[in-house]
């Protein structure tokens, strides 16, 4: 009775384009007259999973669409296009909006004062992220959330290049997620961010606010600039999300930023405490 129910559930949660993409694989495996085992020993999975697949029991896999791309489509790339809709409908539902305008920034300006910034997170620190939070999602949740969350790193490697400034407070550095291995990995992976020509990575020092000036307060926020050059403010608190395309809402938060990066140690002092947290210091 749990398990159908869970599986109820599930197959609730699988979007439109998961939906079609095994609707067409059914139907294309069907035209070619091959069984659901036989297809799972063409792509490399069994034929359960194949079932489960076009059943809906479960969402289907990235890897799945290259497979099913390669054994069924016969060149016409209807499973390659179907991927980046796939993975889009995997995100979290207040953060998809967001997620389609960050892959074609021009630029990006963030500040994140609880966790890492999403872009900047380790797989193993996404994971304990992930999989600590409430309501505790399944071991396959979790997987997709982080895979959904690697993928965005294609950002930083992007033609054109995305420009990308994040302002980190130090308390995100010094609180350790999931273990001391991995927030130490972490580390480095962020010192190794901030070498990048097109990273600009900056610390909010714990001191800032001795000199009764801490423009980070208000929270956590991320700024981007479109291809049309036109600014948008994405806020986001306890799984509701806020997009912001009015100039003047824009233009508060830009200011707010600039005085939040004043405050903060610039990028060599930035560069030599994260070095020095993860005992990498040169």
């Amino acid at each position: 009775m749990g398990v159908a129910m869970a599986r109820a559930e599930h197959k609730e949660t699988i979007g439109p384009a998961a939906r079609m993409a095994a609707a067409i694989a059914k139907r294309l495996r069907l035209k070619k007259g091959l069984t659901q085992t036989q297809l799972g020993k063409l792509t490399g999975y069994t034929g359960a999973a194949i079932s489960a697949m076009e059943r809906l029991i479960y969402a289907i896999s990235d890897d799945m669409l290259v497979q099913l791309e390669r054994v069924l489509a016969d060149g016409t790339g209807i499973f390659e296009e179907m991927r980046e809709l796939v993975r889009m409908e995997k995100l979290p539902e207040q953060f998809r909006d967001y997620a389609a305008i960050e892959k074609k920034a021009v630029a990006l300006w963030l500040y994140a004062n609880h966790v890492v910034h999403g872009l900047f997170q380790t797989e193993a620190y996404a994971r304990a992220l992930i999989a600590g939070g409430h309501p505790v999602p399944t071991d396959e949740r979790v997987e997709e959330l982080v895979a959904a969350r690697m993928d965005r790193k294609s950002l930083f490697d992007r033609k054109p290049v995305c420009e990308i400034e994040l302002i980190l407070d130090e308390s995100v550095l010094r609180r350790p997620i999931g273990s001391e291995e991995i927030m130490r990995e972490q580390l480095v992976y962020l010192a190794e961010c901030a070498r990048r020509r097109n990273v600009t990575l900056h610390v909010l020092s714990m001191e800032a606010g001795l000199r009764d000036e801490y423009a980070g307060a208000r929270g956590e926020m991320n700024v981007l600039e479109t291809p049309a050059h036109d600014r948008v403010v994405y806020l986001e608190i306890q799984d509701e999300s806020l997009l912001l395309s009015d100039v003047g809402k824009v233009s508060t938060y830009m200011q707010r930023y600039a005085k939040i990066r004043a405050q903060a140690l610039d990028p060599r002092e930035s560069l030599g405490l994260i070095e020095e947290l993860a005992g990498v210091r040169r």
